[in-house]
């Protein structure tokens, strides 16, 4: 019995973190969906909306939650070491995405569009094709990666600023499209200065901003740069054996399995 109950916990916790299977890839579409929709009801919300509307999005993002959480607990009782889970990133990440039911009175689903990283894992997984996003070099793994990294971190940037201005500055952040405004303007440093946070936490976050633009655009775009000249540098034969598609112009054998070009 407890044979059986440890295989039915390594079958879902399989199907929960593997990208390779229809039923893997379902689940973690489904995921990506609630994701996307969650995070569309917030920027949603933060416009004039009826009040049968409000309240139809507010019991939706409920379900949402409550699906998250439902989630989090299967997880964690997959685990084999369950300090090990609750101290790992992604274990952290999908914590985030469901404080919102433990506490109430701050509004942090913005956090959630973090729970997208779990994609990153699926493009480690892959190596040149994937029936998913249908990449097929490396250098779109790389372009995909960098994409949802500078996304995701303007998002929760965006909804941070609104979250801590809206109500103190509420002429300027109006909308959830004014601190998307604000926050790319900030983190490209083009600093129109047609928009100014009038709170201390929002000048402190508007700091963190500016430092994350100078430290993180210019290397994310330095490594596509790289990888495009690496791959300037490589020609299309395809390995006999492996399937892998890239090599340099001058190799005589494949660089992953070593049989012979």
């Amino acid at each position: 019995m407890a044979a059986e109950k440890f295989k039915v916990k390594e079958k879902i916790s399989y199907y929960l973190d593997n990208f390779n299977s229809p039923i893997g890839i379902t689940i973690n579409l489904m995921i990506l969906g609630l994701i996307f929709l969650s995070s569309g009801i917030f920027v949603l919300e933060t416009y004039s909306l009826s009040a049968s509307s409000l309240k139809l999005l507010e019991k939706l993002d409920d379900v949402i939650l409550g699906l998250f959480t439902l989630e989090y607990l299967i997880r964690f009782w997959c685990a084999e070491s369950k300090l090990k889970f609750i101290f790992s990133l992604f274990s952290f990440i999908d914590l985030l995405s469901i404080l919102p039911l433990f506490i109430g009175f701050i509004d942090i689903r913005f956090i959630r569009i973090l729970r997208w990283f779990r994609i990153l894992r699926l493009l480690r997984l892959i190596k040149f094709e994937t029936s998913l996003f249908k990449i097929k070099s490396e250098d779109g793994i790389v372009l995909v990666r960098i994409f949802l990294i500078l996304f995701s971190l303007i998002f929760i940037y965006s909804g941070a600023i609104y979250q801590v201005e809206h109500y103190s500055n509420p002429k300027v952040f109006k909308t959830f499209f004014d601190a998307l405004y604000f926050s790319v303007v900030t983190m490209t440093t083009v600093g129109f200065g047609d928009v100014i946070p009038l709170s201390e936490a929002g000048r402190i976050l508007t700091v963190i901003m500016i430092f994350s633009g100078i430290l993180l655009i210019p290397w994310q775009l330095s490594i596509l740069t790289q990888k495009f000249l690496q791959n300037s540098q490589q020609g299309n034969q395809s390995c006999s054996y492996c399937g892998l598609k890239f090599h340099d112009r001058d190799a005589n054998f494949c660089k992953i399995c070593g049989t012979k070009l």
